[in-house]
């Protein structure tokens, strides 16, 4: 009698598995309803497994210019925040609620996982690894991406573990076929004024005539290094900027108690680009972990993903204001 209790839980098991076993493939993604994501899925953040209908959701918010962030299955915060950014972008009322008309509004019939072919140039300036300590950074030449899956992740907008899901199997190297998502192209337009809202972790970035021209999720500051108050201005922009690791200026790193100067690249502490702000040693950049966007704090700057500042920093010039609020 106990055997036949213990094979039937086992039986019982393996099938709740496998109701809830996610079909995580191109068509899978391509042809989900947004229609059956509900709105009171941020619970979902916590799902072992990406949702397509969560992943083809990312896409098209990205697309429509209200950046969810990192592109990985899971409905959490900064999805709610893009929906809200969309809403904003279509002059609804921004409660962040995935109704029936967003959904409708957010309609788009290219595909969201598209087919990649992996190039030479997609395997150039990759290093072995990057260490934490900046002691050890500083004495390299390149802060780079580390493997080919990291470097397309970052170009499709993709959390590395999502692309590795869609892809299992599959050898990230040249000439390999992989499937990537397929994000918007980069926002243009002249950005006369800019919103970093504390409370809800949130730029947006605004034309002349006041109205919306995107909305990133962000990091901004935290309690023990506070971001700036009150109204600034853009300096100017730096691109692959190098950092200059100041103790006594910036935070404590580890044992490092002199300046350092650290490389450029991606994985650098602030990643492929630096919004430069007037009020000294802060300003708008990139990120090396752009999963971590707005769910650990910073150092007092503002912190995209480094696709979100790359794109900001295309669209910005000295003199644009920068407006901090709670």
């Amino acid at each position: 009698m106990m055997k036949t209790i213990v094979l039937a839980t086992s039986i019982a098991l393996v099938l709740l598995r496998t109701a809830g076993a996610v079909d995580l493939t191109q068509e899978a993604i391509n042809s989900a309803s947004l229609q059956a994501i509900s709105p009171e899925r941020p619970a979902q953040e916590a799902a072992p497994q990406p949702d397509p209908a969560i992943v083809r959701l990312q896409v098209l918010l990205d697309r429509a210019g209200s950046s969810p962030g990192v592109i990985d299955g899971h409905y959490g915060e900064n999805v709610t925040k893009a929906v809200a950014g969309f809403e904003r972008l279509q002059n609804l009322s921004p409660d962040g609620k995935l109704n029936p008309d967003v959904v409708q509004r957010l309609s788009d019939t290219a595909p969201a996982i598209q087919a990649y072919r992996i190039t030479e140039k997609d395997a150039a300036d990759l290093v072995d690894k990057i260490p934490k300590d900046y002691a050890n950074q500083a004495k390299m030449k390149h802060l780079g991406y580390t493997s080919i899956a990291e470097k397309l992740s970052e170009r499709f907008h993709m959390d590395i573990d999502l692309l590795k899901a869609l892809n299992s199997g599959v050898g990230f190297s040249v000439g390999a076929t992989v499937l990537v998502a397929m994000p918007g192209d980069p926002r243009t337009g002249a950005v006369k004024h800019i919103e970093v809202h504390r409370k809800s972790g949130q730029v947006l970035a605004f034309a002349a005539d006041g109205t919306l021209i995107t909305a990133y999720p962000a990091t901004i500051g935290s309690e023990e290094t506070p971001s700036p108050s009150g109204t600034h201005k853009v300096k100017g922009v730096a691109r692959m900027p190098p950092y200059i690791y100041n103790p006594k200026i910036n935070f404590q790193q580890g044992k490092n108690k002199k300046i350092l100067k650290l490389p450029s690249g991606p994985n650098g502490p602030v990643g492929t680009v630096w919004i430069d702000l007037t009020e000294p040693t802060y300003g708008i950049h990139g990120t090396p972990e752009p999963s971590l966007i707005d769910k650990v704090g910073s150092h007092g700057c503002v912190r995209l993903t480094n696709w979100d500042a790359e794109e900001l920093a295309g669209m910005v010039k000295p003199g644009v204001v920068v407006k901090f609020s709670d």
